[in-house]
């Protein structure tokens, strides 16, 4: 009995072994298709110079929606197709101006969502608040002025989305906020830790209890011009922004299929999100994530690599002001009584991959925390409990579907997100595939052994 338990240990670790060796030799595979092959950069490089910055509702969601189906078609997908999603239609409307005594210029972004002041503009008194407790503490002086949320990002996170998340509510609710005692606008302090003066705008939200007052998005630098002008003695700014809403529009998922031989009602998605804001070219957010998806797809073919499971590669639709892409393909997935097993989405940038973050059961996590040292040698091995995609998440919430993000490197990610300088030549060739080669690795895997 003991002879046979001993050889059933040794030949059970010999298999493990030897599929361990198996899977590496595939990974390497992958990672020279990609590396000698890929044509994730060429593709960013077509994507944010011949289409540029892709706002939800504008002309450049369309162009970049018919390029992306095109794109999938060229990368050898089974089948491609437009999944219908209304998403909303805000415009900027024109240069969002905000001037200081003495005619000088403050770089602003009015912020995505946001109401314009009309055509007179406004002038009106600044104050600055630090957080919102000094906003309630000072309310009784807010009324009829406009309030600046000064509030900089915490430098001690080295995490830096940890600084995001800690001051992005001023972002989201300061309008609101200050609109409840009676102010006129509001200035922000860009989520940044960036040294240069590029505003970075993002989306607000409205509390429907107050006034829909404007908001703009300032950079560093003349936030600490306000700043030290304040100190000295009042200041009072004109402030003028363009910003409304359109009707709804249609816009689409595009979702690409490679199917599986085994299971192929069983589904695994990897995407990200089609669109982005209007100062730049999206190439960070998410232009990269949307590249390394159709790459993962070109690598698989090119491979010859056959799944198990029906993958799917989505090009989400209007995450940045609305999330109605990812909703719409969650809620046709339960409509349909869809299995699906894995999700995986890119949406952090195009730099050096360190590792994905997951939500997912501690049994699962398990499982899939053996895979590090497979995913090591290419830079994602950090696989952590917590973290996957904002496209991604309506499938975990409603359905439990294991989802999960790539971690890239994130200490330059908030230097050009939702800023003008978030284009094409700040993403590395390198770091990019990289991307691509980690998420196309853990598809392999969750794919071969499931979850």
């Amino acid at each position: 009995m003991r002879i046979a338990l001993v050889l059933f240990c040794f030949l059970s670790a010999g298999s493990i072994a030897s599929a361990q060796q198996e899977d590496s030799i595939f990974i390497r595979r992958l990672s020279d298709e990609v590396l000698t092959n890929g044509k994730a950069y060429d593709n960013l490089r077509e994507l944010t110079k011949k289409i540029g910055g892709r706002l939800s509702g504008s002309p450049q969601m369309v162009k970049a929606e018919a390029w992306g189906k095109k794109t999938l078609e060229l990368a050898g997908a089974d089948k491609v197709w437009l999944q219908e999603a209304m998403v909303p239609h805000w415009v900027r409307g024109g240069k969002d101006i905000l001037t200081a005594p003495n005619a000088r210029s403050l770089d602003v972004l009015a912020l995505g969502n946001s109401y314009g002041t009309g055509e007179k503009g406004i002038r009106a008194q600044v104050i600055e608040v630090k957080s919102f407790d000094e906003l309630e503490q000072r309310k009784g002086e807010v009324k009829g002025k406009i309030v600046f949320y000064n509030y900089k990002f915490n430098p001690r996170f080295v995490e830096t989305f940890l600084s995001y998340i800690d001051a992005v509510k001023y972002r989201g609710q300061g309008p609101s906020q200050a609109a409840k005692y009676g102010a006129a606008a509001v200035i922000v302090r860009s989520m940044s830790h960036s040294t240069d003066n590029n505003p970075h705008t993002g989306a607000t939200r409205y509390d429907s209890a107050y006034a829909k007052i404007p908001a703009v998005a300032i950079g560093l630098q003349d936030a600490d011009w306000l700043s030290s002008q304040l100190q000295k003695a009042p200041v009072s700014v004109f402030f003028k922004t363009n910003g409304h809403f359109l009707p709804d529009t249609i816009g689409h998922n595009v979702i690409g299929e490679l199917a599986g031989t085994e299971s192929p009602q069983e589904y695994i998605t990897v995407g990200g999100h089609l669109d982005s804001w209007d100062p730049a070219e999206g190439a960070h957010d998410d232009g990269a994530g949307i590249v390394q998806t159709i790459e993962i797809l070109r690598a698989f073919k090119a491979m010859g690599f056959k799944p198990r499971h029906t993958i799917r590669f989505v090009l989400f639709a209007n995450e940045e002001n609305g999330g109605r892409g990812g909703t719409k393909y969650a809620e046709e997935a339960k409509a349909k009584n869809e299995k699906h097993l894995f999700a995986l989405e890119s949406d952090a940038g195009g730099f050096t991959p360190r590792g994905f973050g997951f939500e997912a059961s501690d049994q699962q996590l398990q499982k899939i925390f053996k895979w590090s040292s497979l995913l090591a040698p290419y830079g994602g091995g950090k696989l952590v409990k917590g973290g996957d995609g904002a496209d991604i998440e309506p499938l975990n919430k409603t359905m439990g579907v294991v989802t999960s993000g790539l971690n890239p490197d994130s200490q330059r990610y908030f230097d050009f997100h939702h800023a003008r300088n978030d284009v094409f030549e700040n993403v590395n060739k390198r770091e990019l595939e990289l991307g691509a080669i980690n998420m196309a690795a853990l598809i392999y895997l969750v794919d071969k052994y499931g979850l």
